[in-house]
């Protein structure tokens, strides 16, 4: 797409062609392209080469797992109910998806509004991150045509569970309110934007309230089987504390880290506003972060000393536990707190990787690895699982890079006021210029991937 651009192809954030001509539905979803050079440029980048092999193995067995049962793509029990499904993409997901209300409670109720550049891609994440929980959820269960049954049928409110179906259920309906402005942009549509405008400070309120309260819920599921989990990663008087807390960092470091592959891999659709604060919000974001992981090294130690768990560490679990603690949190805060105080940004990115690292490797630790920790043998999740697993992972990459590339979420879309009198000085082009946004096919023969 760069090379393209350099050629004379006009990147669309506006709604209006070059030429003054407003642009259709068709026109804005496919970059400004004609179809055949959409095609051509998406086969020319490798990275679709291995979405669609992953989709070639992945897709008929996803489908089969409904047409077959469960018991034929996993191998989930009562001893271990809980695999990848849930272990990763729903205990795992979510809290690296609590970017949304945070950055949301941020800038429209403490007034970070130096934070706006990033605010929408940290709503985008929270949004695609819960929706693709409840997306393994789906796979999980038994009868997932069932799902909405517990929650208006058969009402169990003393139940965790149907307190964590609710607040994600809601929760993203508030989500996807919050990112519809960039839509409505996107689309032409600015009384919408207009009427989620006036609702925002509510949205925010409410995002604040049922995240806050499902983070912690996921964590409080546990103290449905005391015992089960080993006692490193169980303290049935802060499990839920645990869950929350590990979130605020989780998904502080998750916007961090989409927002570095996004400036890498998508510099023709940032615009300046993004590149130029991109390196001050990531600081400003990773101060919080260790702020949230200096608390939640803390408050587990706090759990260990006060449930008297000092005993297990000194065993092969307890080893376990240290490489999580050390890799996953305690390096991290060391490195970002570092990177933070000599603005060294890479050594501040990598602390971000690495927390992400470890709050998956705790919720897959909770929930799968040492979750039966008594029993002799581990459970290995079957090679279909895991397939359907990273599968739905590929299509969550490719939904989330498609609305990146089309919504104003790295780049401010420009609206109707700003754009047509600039129209009219291009109506009569400079010599050398070229007079519309498309550019011949033939002239791509040497172009390189879509970025």
């Amino acid at each position: 797409m760069k090379k393209m651009i350099q050629h004379g192809l006009a990147v669309v954030d506006s709604p209006y062609t070059e030429s003054g001509e407003k642009r259709s539905v068709m026109n804005k979803l496919l970059l400004g392209l004609t179809p055949s050079q959409y095609l051509l440029q998406a086969f020319r980048n490798p990275f679709n080469w291995i979405l669609a092999a992953i989709f070639a193995v992945g897709l008929p067995i996803l489908i089969g797992r409904f047409f077959f049962g469960l018991s034929w793509a996993t191998s989930g029990s009562c001893d271990y109910p809980w695999g990848l499904f849930l272990g990763f993409g729903l205990f795992a997901m979510v809290p690296l998806s609590s970017s949304g209300f945070q950055l949301g409670t941020a800038c429209e109720i403490f007034g970070r509004h130096d934070l706006e550049p990033i605010e929408r891609l940290a709503l985008l994440n929270g949004l695609l991150g819960y929706f693709f929980a409840v997306v393994y959820l789906l796979v999980d269960l038994g009868q997932p045509w069932r799902l909405p049954y517990p929650m208006v049928v058969s009402f169990g409110p003393a139940a965790v569970l149907f307190l964590v179906a609710w607040h994600v259920a809601t929760y993203l309906s508030v989500q996807v309110l919050e990112v519809s402005t960039s839509f409505f942009e996107w689309i032409g549509f600015p009384a919408g934007k207009q009427a989620v405008r006036r609702i925002t400070l509510g949205l925010t309120v409410s995002g604040i309230i049922l995240s806050t309260l499902h983070q912690g819920a996921l964590g409080a599921l546990f103290t449905y089987a005391p015992g089960k989990v080993h006692p490193l990663w169980y303290s049935s008087s802060f499990q839920w504390l645990h869950f929350f807390v590990s979130s605020l960092p989780g998904g502080l470091c998750m916007v961090i880290t989409v927002s570095t592959i996004a400036a890498k891999t998508m510099t023709w659709r940032r615009d300046g506003r993004f590149q130029q604060s991109l390196d001050r919000i990531t600081i400003s974001l990773a101060k919080g972060a260790c702020m949230g992981l200096a608390t939640y090294i803390t408050i587990k130690l706090i759990a260990i000393a006060h449930d008297n768990k000092w005993s297990y560490i000194d065993s092969g679990w307890g080893q376990w536990f240290l490489l999580e603690i050390i890799l996953g949190f305690m390096l991290p805060l060391v490195l970002m707190t570092y990177g933070v105080h000599t603005r060294k940004m890479p050594v501040v990115r990598m602390g971000a990787f690495m927390t992400v690292f470890g709050v998956v490797l705790n919720r897959v630790n909770t929930a799968i690895i040492t979750f039966n920790w008594k029993l002799p043998e581990r459970e290995i999740p079957p090679w279909r699982e895991v397939v359907i697993s990273l599968t739905i992972f590929a299509i969550y990459i490719v939904v989330y890079r498609f609305i990146l590339y089309r919504l104003p979420i790295l780049y401010k879309w420009k609206m109707q006021e700003e754009v047509v009198p600039a129209t009219e000085a291009v109506r009569a082009p400079a010599p050398g210029r070229r007079e519309t946004n498309q550019v011949p096919v033939a002239s791509y023969s040497g172009m390189t991937k879509l970025d």
